[in-house]
């Protein structure tokens, strides 16, 4: 199973939440039974393991990250010899999550514009599309000066009146 950072970030949320639910205490004037103690303190480890290993994993997957664009950058300062091995790295890179700079735009349009056979040219044209959305999300959007809102992205429903605050007909 494999979990976006963001994902993780929630994760990790989720189980600071049922760690503190399962950490609170009882009501004072009820005491709490020695069993209910012992599992709460067994599903508070537990908790707090998975939260470690969340921890660890999104640790692992930054420093992924930070070799995937380490060896892109080495790979895109070779180029154009290194062309074909800068594309492998540059498509390794944008499916582990790594975020396409605009050296690597630029690159890939200067790749674009070498001679290529058709299946190479679609995939870098391919992956130069890809790079531009992800590059500048702002372009998706039509205009470059101003960046969507969350009204833009998500519209506010209008509400219609109830049935019982309409105007009576005269």
């Amino acid at each position: 199973m494999a979990f976006s950072a963001d994902e993780l970030c929630v994760l990790r949320r989720a189980l600071a939440v049922a760690l503190q639910s399962v950490l609170a205490p009882s009501p004072p004037s009820l005491p709490t039974p020695l069993p209910v103690k012992r599992r709460r303190a067994r599903e508070a480890r537990e908790y707090r393991w998975l939260a470690e290993a969340v921890d660890e994993a999104r640790r692992e997957v930054e420093r992924l990250r930070a070799f995937l664009a380490a060896d892109l950058a080495r790979y895109r300062a070779a180029l154009p010899g290194t062309e074909s091995g800068y594309l492998a790295r540059l498509e390794e890179a944008l499916a582990a999550g790594c975020p396409p700079c605009g050296e690597d735009v630029a690159a890939l349009r200067a790749l674009c514009a070498r001679p290529a056979r058709r299946a190479e040219a679609r995939r870098r044209a391919e992956l130069l599309r890809r790079c531009e959305e992800w590059a500048d999300p702002v372009e998706a959007y039509g205009s470059r000066d101003r960046v969507p809102t969350p009204a833009d992205v998500f519209p506010p429903r209008h509400r219609s009146t109830p049935p019982s605050r309409r105007a009576l007909p005269v």
